[in-house]
């Protein structure tokens, strides 16, 4: 790990050279990738520093303890030894997390996919309430969210729902929401006042570029249709929505959101791309069982991950065994907490696994 770490130290101080450089700066493509490169390495070269540093107090308090006669001088480095011993414990966990393979989609923007699953008209209207939990949750880390499609239905409620999140390392947090949500509570719809099990399933796919995903016109039909639904003169009377079939794969794409077929068009283009590269993804996940075990959220979308109990008004994810009561401010976007836990519970998982093949 250690040489690994003085590499990188290396690579760091060449990455700073470079970016100093007339012709490195005047070649945009190659400034961005290598200004990535820093971004990522900076973290774990100050972290790995923090650790040499306190090695080096480690030694001279050692030193100091062997050479000095004064108790006042003795007490001090006694007292600075435990202090690097403890930093140097910290920096060594950290560095290990640091250090752990890095899922290559975890810079992307994402698309999410909400479906209504079981339990009808209720499980559209949550459907609803958790599209609006995700939009709260981007907007509060100043996220873009952009609507592609969505299904309707008259009393507030979505079918289905399709929405690309644009911001700096999307995929990695938002990756854990994948799954199968249950709702429990009295519906709007029940007179008699009893308890319903609704559920929902959300998928995160990482955006698909074209290089990602190659796509041969001559598998493609495009159909252009006036859009349906809710909409301004525009939506509604030009034939504006465009529906793309897939047919090697089967998948059928439908974009109605934007005025201009054009833009509908790209939207499609952009969720087709993101269906199949997941494909592709779900494929390399199997190949991979055993890794795919040590994962926390990133596998089965069968899977049920979370309820969400409106009587006791709160929320379990059943993944990490974390049950929290407050189940209003979840549900207006304060998630955070949740994928915090997620996230510690995938790497710990990892480290486990890793510790294990040394």
């Amino acid at each position: 790990m250690f040489d690994r770490l003085e590499d990188l130290v290396a690579r760091l101080d060449e990455l700073q050279l470079s970016l100093s450089d007339p012709s490195v700066i005047s070649d945009q493509d190659k400034f961005r990738r290598l200004m990535k490169e820093q971004a990522e390495l900076s973290p774990i070269v100050e972290k790995y520093l923090e650790y040499k540093n306190a090695k080096q107090t480690i030694e001279d308090s050692l030193m100091m303890l062997d050479e000095e006669s004064d108790e006042e001088l003795r007490e001090l480095a006694k007292e600075e030894l435990n202090d690097a011993k403890a930093l140097v414990e910290k920096c060594e966990n950290e560095l290990k997390i640091l250090l752990l393979p890095k899922d290559p989609n975890d810079d992307k923007n994402v698309i999410v996919e909400i479906r209504a699953g079981a339990g009808g008209d209720e499980s559209a209207l949550f459907a609803a309430e958790i599209y609006r939990m995700y939009v709260h949750y981007c907007e509060g880390r100043r996220w873009k969210i952009e609507t592609m499609e969505v299904e309707e239905i008259g009393i507030g409620g979505m079918k289905s729902v399709s929405f690309m999140v644009t911001g700096n390392g999307a995929y990695s947090v938002l990756k854990y929401e994948s799954g199968v949500h249950r709702v429990q509570r009295v519906p709007e719809t029940e007179s008699g006042g009893r308890i319903h099990t609704s559920t929902i399933s959300v998928a995160v796919l990482p955006e698909a570029e074209e290089v990602d995903v190659q796509i041969d016109e001559k598998d493609i039909r495009i159909d252009v249709m006036r859009a349906s639904g809710n909409g301004g003169q525009c939506v509604n009377t030009t034939d504006s929505a465009v529906r793309l079939t897939h047919y090697p794969s089967g998948i059928v794409v439908y974009s109605q959101t934007e005025k201009s077929q054009l833009q509908n068009k790209a939207k499609a283009f952009a969720l087709l791309r993101a269906k199949l590269y997941d494909i592709e993804q779900q494929k390399a996940h199997d190949a991979e069982a055993e890794l795919r075990k040590s994962q926390v959220g990133t596998g089965d979308r069968s899977e049920k991950i979370r309820t969400y109990n409106f009587p006791q008004g709160r929320v379990t994810d059943h993944r990490i065994g974390l049950t929290l009561y407050k189940l209003d401010k979840i549900m207006d976007g304060d998630i955070q907490e949740i994928i915090d836990a997620c996230i510690a519970a995938d790497q710990a998982a990892k480290l486990a696994k890793m510790n294990e093949e040394n």
